[in-house]
C-alpha cells in the first residue's frame, strides 16, 4: 500500500471518532491498516527504544498485529507513554502472543502495569493470545504501560498496545480513584466479534456458544435504537440467550478470579419481537438464588441496561436471571461486560521529584528510555533510583555513576528528599551548581570523574554534614570565593599560606601532578633568590655609600686652612 494511502487510512482510523485513538504494533517500524476490522496502526520505534524486536514465523491466519512482539532481558521493567489529556476517561488494551518466538516452548509469566498500578499478571501459552483492559480515569497526561519480569528467565514481552478515549458519561457507576479491569465481554448470539466497525469505542464484544437448555433468538428489528450512556453497539441486541421456559433460570458466566474482588457488572437487553397483549417478559436477577434487583422489562426495538454495583464476588458466585413472578415468558439477555474494580489508584511518585527527574531525562538522552512511574509499583523503581514507601513515594537517591552523562547539570532542585547524589565517572561539564548544596536532606555527593570546573559553592563547602568526593575534576578548586590560580589553590590546600584548617568537608585525593609540584618550587626557588640577590646588592650599595662618605670627607678636609692656634691649644 503507498505510504500516502497508508496515512489516510491510520488518519481515518484515528480520527473516525473525534478521538485520538492510539494503535501500536508492537517489535515494528511498519505503519499499515490491518484489513480485519480497519484499524490503522503505526511501529513501537517511536514510543521506546530498549528491548529487542522479534518477527514471528509466518502465519497467514495470525491476526497483523499479533505477528511481531518486543521481548525486555534487559531491565526490571520497561514501559510504554502514551500521551493523553489529564482527567481523560479511557480504555486501555494490551496484547501478547508468544507464539514459541524463542524456540524454548516455555511461555513466560510476568506482570502488567499501567501508571504506576499493578494491572495483572499475564499468562501466556504457546498458540493461544490473551489480552487485557482497563478503563480509568486518568490523573496525568500521560499514559504508561508497563511490563515487569517476575522471575528467572521469565522475560516479559508484548505484542501489542491500543487506547480508546471514552466519552465521560460512559461507565458513570465507576470512583474515578478506581479502575475497571475487564473479565468478560460478551454478545450472546453473535457469530463473530463485534467491534470498531459496529462499536465506535473499539470495545471487543466476543461471540459465545449456547449450550444445552438455551437458545438463541434474533430480533425482528434491523437497527436497535441505543440511547444508553455507555453506548454498546446496536449489533449486540440483533441476538439474544433464552431459557426454554419460564421455570428455568440463565446462569451468567463472569470469568471472575477464584478470590473474592469488588465487581461492576452491565447487562445488556431489547426485546426481539412485538409482543402480543397477553404476553409479557420480565427479567431478575438473582446472585446465590436471592433475588439482587427490581424486575426489568424489555422493550422492542430499544436497548436497555442493568448495572450491578458495590457487590463482590467471585467465580464461585452464582449469578442467574430468571423470570420474574408474573412473566409469561422466560428471561433473555442479548450481551454482558463484567469487570473487577481495582484498589484506589495511586496519584503516583511526588510531583516535584518526577519534575526533577524529567528535568535530568530532558538533558540526557541516554535516560530518556526509562517510562512508566519511577518509583511504582513497589517493588519496581527504576533501578538507578532510591524511594520511598507508601502511596506518593518520594525519591531519595539518585544512582547514576559511569551512566555516560556529558554537558551541564540541569537544575533538579525540587527533588528535596534526595539524600544520595551519586554521579561519578561520567564527563559532565561546566561549574558545580549551587542548588545542590541547599538540598536540605543530602548527605552523600559524589562528583568524582568528571570535568567540572570552578570553585565549590560556599552553599556545599560550608555543609558540615554532606560527604563530598570531586577528585579527577583537574578544573575545580576548593579556594575561597574563587580560583584565581593553580598556584594559589595548592598553595592554600598544603597550608602554606593561610594556618587555619580547613573545615571543608571534602575529599580531594593524595596525587598532586609532579609536573604542577615542580613548577611550585621552582617558582619558591626564585623568589627565594631574587631575596638573596636583593640582599646583596643592598650591602654592596651600603658598603660603597660609605666608601664615598669618607673620600669626600678627606677631600673636604685638605680644602680647608689650618687654623694654627687650634693647632697649638693641646702644647699649653
Amino acid at each position: 500500500m503507498p505510504t500516502f494511502l497508508v496515512f489516510l487510512v491510520v488518519a481515518a482510523s484515528a480520527f473516525s471518532t473525534l478521538k485520538a485513538d492510539v494503535n501500536i504494533d508492537c517489535g515494528t517500524s511498519e505503519v499499515y491498516s490491518a484489513d480485519d476490522y480497519s484499524i490503522g496502526w503505526v511501529g513501537d520505534d517511536t514510543y521506546i527504544q530498549h528491548g529487542e524486536s522479534v518477527q514471528l514465523k509466518s502465519n497467514t491466519s495470525l491476526y497483523q498485529p499479533l505477528a511481531n512482539l518486543r521481548v525486555f532481558t534487559d531491565r526490571k521493567k520497561s514501559c510504554y507513554n502514551i500521551d493523553s489529556s489529564k482527567g481523560s476517561k479511557v480504555l486501555v488494551r494490551a496484547y501478547f502472543y508468544y507464539g514459541n518466538y524463542d524456540g524454548k516452548s516455555s511461555p513466560p509469566s510476568f506482570d502488567l502495569h499501567f501508571d504506576g498500578n499493578h494491572w495483572d499478571t499475564v499468562e501466556t501459552s504457546i498458540d493461544q493470545s490473551v489480552f487485557y483492559e482497563v478503563i480509568y480515569v486518568t490523573k496525568t497526561d500521560t499514559i504508561s504501560v508497563c511490563v515487569a519480569q517476575t522471575a528467572p528467565n521469565m522475560f516479559p514481552f508484548i505484542s501489542a498496545i491500543e487506547v480508546r478515549d471514552l466519552d465521560s458519561k460512559m461507565y458513570a457507576e465507576l470512583d474515578s480513584n478506581r479502575a475497571l479491569m475487564l473479565r468478560r465481554r460478551v454478545a450472546y448470539g453473535t457469530k463473530a466479534i463485534v467491534r470498531s466497525i459496529d462499536d465506535i469505542y473499539d470495545r471487543i464484544w466476543v461471540p459465545t456458544v449456547s449450550v444445552d437448555g438455551l437458545t438463541v433468538l434474533t430480533s425482528d428489528e434491523i437497527l436497535v435504537d441505543v440511547g444508553l450512556d455507555d453506548s454498546p453497539p446496536s449489533a449486540v441486541f440483533l441476538n439474544a440467550f433464552s431459557t426454554a421456559s419460564t421455570s428455568t433460570s440463565m446462569r451468567l458466566g463472569t470469568d471472575l478470579p477464584t478470590t473474592k474482588v469488588p465487581i461492576y457488572m452491565n447487562m445488556y437487553f431489547s426485546e426481539v419481537s412485538v409482543l402480543d397483549s397477553t404476553e409479557t417478559r420480565s427479567i431478575e436477577l438473582q446472585i446465590d438464588g436471592t433475588p439482587s434487583s427490581k424486575p426489568f422489562i424489555p422493550v422492542y426495538g430499544k436497548a436497555g441496561e442493568m448495572t450491578l454495583t458495590n457487590v463482590t464476588a467471585s467465580s464461585s458466585t452464582n449469578f442467574t436471571l430468571a423470570a420474574a413472578s408474573g412473566s409469561t415468558l422466560p428471561p433473555l439477555i442479548n450481551a454482558l461486560e463484567v469487570f473487577a474494580v481495582s484498589d484506589e489508584l495511586t496519584d503516583g511518585t511526588n510531583s516535584a521529584d518526577v519534575e526533577g527527574l524529567v528535568s535530568l531525562q530532558r538533558q540526557f538522552d541516554v535516560l530518556g528510555d526509562w517510562g512508566g512511574d519511577p518509583c511504582l509499583p513497589s517493588p519496581y523503581s527504576w533501578e538507578w533510583i532510591n524511594c520511598t514507601s507508601g502511596s506518593t513515594p518520594r525519591v531519595t537517591a539518585l544512582y547514576l555513576g559511569s551512566f555516560g552523562l556529558s554537558g551541564l547539570l540541569p537544575d533538579f532542585s525540587s527533588m528535596t528528599s534526595l539524600e544520595i547524589i551519586d554521579l561519578h565517572n561520567n564527563s559532565l561539564t561546566g561549574s558545580i551548581p549551587e542548588f545542590l548544596g541547599t538540598l536540605p536532606n543530602l548527605k552523600q555527593l559524589n562528583l568524582a570523574g568528571n570535568g567540572l570546573s570552578g570553585p565549590i559553592p560556599y552553599s556545599i563547602s560550608n555543609n558540615k554534614k554532606l560527604k563530598l568526593v570531586v577528585t579527577d575534576n583537574p578544573d575545580s578548586c576548593v579556594a575561597g570565593k574563587s580560583c584565581k590560580s593553580v598556584t594559589h589553590f595548592f598553595v592554600s590546600f598544603m597550608g602554606w599560606g593561610d594556618k587555619k584548617k580547613s573545615k571543608l568537608p571534602v575529599i580531594l585525593g593524595t596525587t598532586i601532578p609532579v609536573f604542577v609540584l615542580v613548577w611550585v618550587i621552582v617558582g619558591v626557588c626564585a623568589v627565594h633568590h631574587h631575596k638573596r640577590k636583593s640582599a646583596a646588592i643592598a650591602t654592596g650599595n651600603a658598603g660603597f655609600m660609605t666608601s664615598m662618605v669618607n673620600i669626600q670627607e678627606q677631600l673636604h678636609s685638605a680644602q680647608e686652612p689650618v687654623d694654627q692656634n687650634n693647632q697649638e691649644q693641646g702644647i699649653y
